[in-house]
């Protein structure tokens, strides 16, 4: 492209030997692009359907290589793209960077939660393992704090295992033992299939206090919590998916949630959970499907069987 700046695509024969030396560059390759500049990017019906899922929600905006060959490859499934042809995630990321598409480093988050070392515990019946089988087997719970323009607003969830679905979420402007009590009587309400399964979660108060032990006993919930000593790691997956709101919601976008009253964020939250992250954004560990895509599957596939 510099050189036939330079001479006026190569009109200016005089300049051509010198600005390919200089640039060590073949007289053929100089000729070659000549040739094809002119042609449409092969590339561009790709493009076209990678700006279309960035434009659909805000949120997608934070799709790196891998989700949107998802995304793009989920679409196909149903009935969507299907004139695009989709090449391998390499080629995708480099369309992705011609396009500026590629999303800002992930941001490293604390936790909240302080552990009672007097109250019993339970054990890790998770171990780091958190895949599942079916729906309704395996969950994950935790809190986490969003900073408001007049306090601090608490989100209290549990997600399942097998497809990532927000089985039950509450949020209070404080991060008591009710606010998790409310969680599981929540998903419990929606969700019946849920009592009997493995709900675990850290090692914090909320989960060792006689409300929260009270409730899941109603229910039937079996209690897994942290390893003795344990890290992050051993609630690594509601961890991510803290972490991937506050990206998706306000780091990633450019502004901060303490422009917002708890209020606004309780909307802002229960959309980002309930209509997005449910129904329409792809996610990498469940075979890049939305959730509830992928627990209509099962169902479906049981239904066949």
């Amino acid at each position: 492209m510099f050189i036939a700046q330079k001479t006026d695509d190569g009109r200016i024969t005089g300049k051509i030997s010198f600005y390919c030396k200089a640039s060590e560059v073949s007289r053929q390759a100089f000729y070659d692009y000549l040739e094809r500049k002119d042609e449409p990017w092969k590339y561009q019906a790709l493009a076209d359907a990678m700006m279309k899922i960035h434009a659909e929600d805000e949120c997608n905006a934070d799709y790196g290589r891998v989700r949107m060959y998802q995304a793009l490859t989920y679409r196909q499934e149903i009935g969507e793209f299907t004139d695009v042809h989709l090449p391998c995630e390499a080629t995708v990321r480099k369309v992705m960077e011609e396009i500026n598409l590629i999303h800002k480093p992930k941001r490293k988050l604390g936790g909240i939660t302080k552990a009672d070392r007097k109250a019993r515990k339970s054990d890790d019946l998770l171990k780091r393992d958190f895949t599942a089988d079916e729906p309704f087997r395996k969950c994950v719970t935790d809190i986490t704090e969003v900073k408001a323009k007049d306090g601090k607003l608490y989100v209290s969830a549990i997600f399942d295992c097998y497809d990532l679905m927000p089985n039950g979420l509450a949020m209070a402007d404080n991060m008591r033992a009710e606010l998790c009590s409310q969680t599981v009587k929540n998903a419990c309400l929606h969700y019946p299939k849920i009592c009997g399964a493995i709900i675990h979660s850290d090692r914090g108060s909320q989960y060792t206090s006689a409300v929260y032990r009270t409730a899941i006993q109603k229910y039937g919930i079996v209690q897994s919590m942290n390893s003795a000593g344990g890290r992050c790691h051993d609630n690594a997956r509601c961890e991510s998916i803290w972490a991937r709101m506050k990206e998706e919601l306000f780091y990633n976008r450019g502004r901060k949630s303490e422009n917002f009253t708890i209020a606004e964020l309780k909307t802002m939250v229960w959309r980002y959970f309930m209509s997005y992250w449910s129904n329409r954004r792809i996610c990498s560990s469940i075979g890049g499907l939305p959730p509830a895509v992928k627990r209509q599957r099962f169902y479906a596939e049981l239904s066949a069987a």
